[in-house]
């Protein structure tokens, strides 16, 4: 497949503002409560859905349409500042972050179907589970839209091409497999072969509208409900250790780990971040650094390798990590190098936390045994950055991820609160809580629904 080329043209973006991202979260947080308490809310939450896309897809241009004083103006940096979003959307187009870039230039890559996603999942142009399927679904949608007027068989073709190239493009990410399932489940409800395209189109844009924002809205109810489970040291801020990245770049708007941690930097509770360089993506290095520079949250890059010496020396209060994959046990798949952290953890009586949305979750897979764990092309191990540093011929086993087993997890924080050993119970109710509490904000049948629930 060839690939759309990036646009060659650095952005320019302001200085960070960490009032214009509290602004983001709280109109996000009004739009689907609002939605949710007027008459037709069902329509009141879709016009609200592509409301809250909106801003969080260009959220300057947001901020200056509705309040100018929000918007703050570019400043000289050393290199790229500014809070930004894993993508955003306009005339047609997708514009992801091209993360491979970062922290060295904050470069667009455009794409304007859901192949053209597909690649730049497949090739870490945007990563993160929650941001993929975000991406994905606004992939697919952008394909409906461009292949509206075709006949229904060439529909459908086309549509069940780009679905299958999504949900192949990182196997053990659900989030990607749950949201590309939405989005055609919206498209067999009308009809597969139905000729109204411009309403199959319609629906599946709806759709993609409403997973950015429920994405909003429960990354920041998790972020709330981990902040109950931060240590509270009298004398000095607490000491997070976290794996790979978890912030805006990874999940779309809040973050998941590193929602947690902006949540008690704003509540001024003193933190500071231990941050894994995460090998051999250097996801830590590379991306969770300069967010949480952005964020302006005090933080220590170290390497992998360390974090077992800092434990050992009392420096580690709490461990904060992600998920791709959540299994009906609470076996967890995350970047590759969480298990470790995981054993190690629990050999030092540090608690170890899991952030992840209900959206993955994955109810049909019985514990992580099931999991699929991708592995990489051995370039990413056997070079940095396009510079060798392995013999040529050497041999090399790049698993992206790995499986932390459930009795090393103290609790999975989920934006239906925080769930604890045994898993399975926990996780079964906080899915169908999730089910439940955007059927009511809906006003109808339609839910929300977690992967694997039904």
């Amino acid at each position: 497949m060839t690939s759309p080329p990036p646009l060659d043209r650095d952005l320019a973006p302001p200085a960070a503002d960490l009032g214009r991202r509290r602004f983001f979260r709280a109109f996000a947080g009004e739009l689907i409560q609002t939605a949710a308490t007027v008459a037709g809310a069902a329509q009141a939450l879709q016009r609200a859905s592509s409301e809250a896309a909106s801003a969080i897809l260009d959220p300057q241009g947001a901020a200056e349409r509705l309040d100018p004083g929000l918007a703050t103006g570019t400043g000289a940096t050393t290199g790229p500042a500014g809070f930004r979003t894993a993508f955003r959307e306009g005339d047609g187009v997708l514009h992801l972050i091209d993360q491979r870039r970062l922290p060295d230039a904050l470069v667009e890559y455009p794409c304007s179907s859901a192949g053209e996603v597909a690649f730049a999942i497949r090739e870490m142009i945007v990563r993160g589970a929650p941001a993929i399927g975000a991406a994905a679904a606004i992939g697919l949608a952008l394909s409906a839209e461009k292949i509206r007027s075709a006949r229904p068989y060439a529909r459908r073709a086309t549509l069940r091409g780009g679905a299958n190239a999504l949900i192949n493009a990182r196997p053990t990410a659900v989030n990607l497999r749950w949201a590309v399932e939405r989005l055609m489940a919206r498209y067999t409800e009308i009809g597969e072969l139905s000729e109204d395209g411009e309403a199959i189109a319609a629906a599946m844009r709806a759709e993609a509208d409403s997973i950015v924002m429920e994405a909003t809205t429960d990354h920041g109810r998790l972020a709330n409900f981990g902040l109950e489970v931060l240590p509270t040291p009298e004398d000095r801020p607490v000491r997070v250790l976290t794996h790979c990245n978890t912030g805006p770049l990874a999940c779309g708007q809040f973050g998941t780990a590193l929602g947690v941690v902006q949540a008690a930097h704003f509540a001024e509770r003193p933190i500071h971040v231990w941050v894994d360089e995460t090998r051999p993506y250097l996801q830590g290095a590379r991306l969770t650094t300069w967010e949480l520079a952005q964020a302006g949250v005090p933080h220590t890059l170290i390497p992998d390798v360390a974090a077992g010496h800092l434990m050992a020396r009392g420096e580690v209060d709490v461990i904060l990590v992600g998920a791709d994959r959540v299994a009906a046990n609470g076996d967890t798949a995350n970047k590759v190098g969480t298990y470790t952290l995981a054993v190690l953890a629990a050999r030092h009586g540090i608690p170890f936390f899991v952030c992840a949305p209900t959206s993955s979750v994955d109810l049909a897979t019985a514990d992580g045994s099931a999991i699929v764990i991708e592995e990489r092309k051995p370039e990413e191990v056997l070079e940095i950055r396009g510079v060798r540093i392995a013999p040529p011929g050497t041999q090399v086993r790049n698993p992206a991820f790995d499986v932390t087993p459930a009795e090393l997890i103290s609790g999975i924080i989920t934006e239906e609160g925080v769930i604890r050993a045994p898993f399975e119970p926990g996780l079964r109710d906080a899915t169908e809580g999730a089910r439940a509490r955007w059927a009511a904000a809906r006003g109808s049948g339609t839910a929300h629904t977690a992967s694997g629930s039904n």
